[in-house]
């Protein structure tokens, strides 16, 4: 495998791991009584991938001089 065709498989999983976790901070705050403090750190971790996902994205994606 090519390093960018790494990079894609590492993007597709943190992609899906995303998903996932938007998935239970929704079910979680639907809940009667929601854990706050599940639902931070849950949030957390997604602003951290989402930031991982967006270094992966521009390393893939070549810059273009105007």
């Amino acid at each position: 495998m090519t390093h960018e065709e790494v990079l894609q498989v590492k993007l597709e999983v943190l992609r899906r791991e995303h998903r996932d976790l938007d998935e239970a901070i929704t079910a979680l705050s639907e809940s009667r009584l929601p854990d706050q403090l599940t639902l931070k750190r849950l949030k957390k971790q997604k602003l951290v991938l989402k930031d991982k996902i967006a270094a992966i994205e521009d390393e893939l994606t070549p810059d273009i001089i105007a």
